[in-house]
C-alpha cells in the first residue's frame, strides 16, 4: 500500500544458489529435460523471481531497503546470490 512518502518504484529480485552449492531441484529440471528429448539442455539451476513495490524518497534509499529486505527475508546470504533491478512505476 503506497504511503505517499515518495517516488514509487518496482523491485524485481532474482534469487540463485551460490555456485558451489547443490541444487536438487535444477538436477531434477535437467533430468527430466533430457527425457524429454532435450539432452542438449546441462548445468541446470533453479532460482526465484521476486517482484514487489516500494514507496521511497529516492533511487538510492530504494535499492537500500530491498537490499536489506533481501538480507532479512527475501534471500539465504549463506546460501544463495540475489540481484535487485530497480525501475520507477
Amino acid at each position: 500500500m503506497p504511503t505517499g512518502k515518495g517516488d514509487a518504484m518496482k523491485a524485481r529480485v532474482f534469487v540463485t544458489l551460490k555456485t558451489g552449492v547443490l541444487d536438487p531441484q535444477g538436477k531434477a529440471v535437467e533430468q527430466s529435460l533430457g527425457r524429454l528429448g532435450y539432452g542438449d539442455a546441462h548445468d541446470v539451476r533453479v532460482g526465484r523471481y521476486i517482484e514487489l513495490g516500494i514507496e521511497t524518497g529516492n533511487r538510492a534509499e530504494a535499492e537500500k531497503r530491498v537490499d536489506e529486505m533481501c538480507r532479512r527475508l527475501l534471500a539465504n546470504p549463506v546460501i544463495e546470490d540475489y540481484r535487485i533491478e530497480l525501475s520507477e512505476t
